[in-house]
């Protein structure tokens, strides 16, 4: 069976990241667990290796999500890589639905479905662009553009060359796994994570992530136009 590595981009998560990693040790399919310190103000990473994480890097810059995550599959040593929220704490068990579809060869990335958020959020303009980009540079219509769990062949992440930065990683990410000609699959699971509000905090937050999502697709469809160029 092929190795499993769990990687944990954080960022000042010490009150939750204990919790998710205690979950995915009850996973017997995944061998290691990487966390990656995104240059926390907190004890995040001290909190990660009391609770057992197999190798925690600690950042001095806060790089953003996108490179976190690459920092972590540069000392991941699985073949399968599962890119898990530091704050989904003990739902983060829900990982072995998505790692089934990977490891049996169905799919060779496997993005969470979650259910319906019981909180108000934003309006649905940052999802809304992510999904259109997704389908006019890909043909792929998601159900979850923007969920950053996922399960996924090393190979994947590996040929996805561009627009892997911030909060755009996941629409990146999914982009080049369909036009490298990889399967993808979404699975309803049953995950919690920390949602913003419709508060200032929340709407910085998605203000962000409409900005860096909005570079990920222009980044995508200027390479698309060279090509076909």
């Amino acid at each position: 069976m092929m190795q499993v590595t769990a990687i944990i981009p954080a960022f000042n998560e010490a009150d939750r990241i204990a919790e998710t990693i205690g979950a995915l040790k009850s996973i017997e399919q995944i061998a290691q667990i990487v966390v990656v310190d995104d240059a926390s103000e907190d004890n995040t990473a001290e909190c990660a290796h009391g609770a057992g994480a197999d190798i925690v890097l600690r950042l001095k810059q806060n790089g953003g999500k996108g490179n976190a995550l690459a920092q972590g599959v540069q000392v991941a040593q699985g073949e399968v890589l599962c890119f898990v929220d530091a704050d989904l704490g003990g739902s983060a068990k829900e990982f072995g639905k998505l790692m089934g579809p990977v490891l049996a060869d169905e799919a060779d990335m496997v993005v969470a479905q979650f259910p319906r958020s019981l909180r108000p959020g934003g309006v649905g303009l940052v999802k809304k662009l992510a999904s259109f980009g997704i389908n006019r540079l890909s043909g792929y219509r998601p159900a979850a553009p923007l969920s950053g769990q996922r399960v996924l062949k090393r190979a994947v992440w590996e040929q996805a060359k561009y627009g892997l930065d911030g909060f755009g990683v996941e629409v990146g990410l999914t982009v080049q796994c369909v036009q490298n000609g990889f399967r993808v699959k979404e699975v309803p699971v049953v995950m919690t994570h920390r949602e913003t509000g419709r508060d200032l905090q929340g709407f910085k937050h998605r203000g962000r992530q409409f900005i860096q999502v909005s570079r990920t697709l222009c980044r995508l469809w200027l390479r698309q136009r060279v090509k076909i160029g």
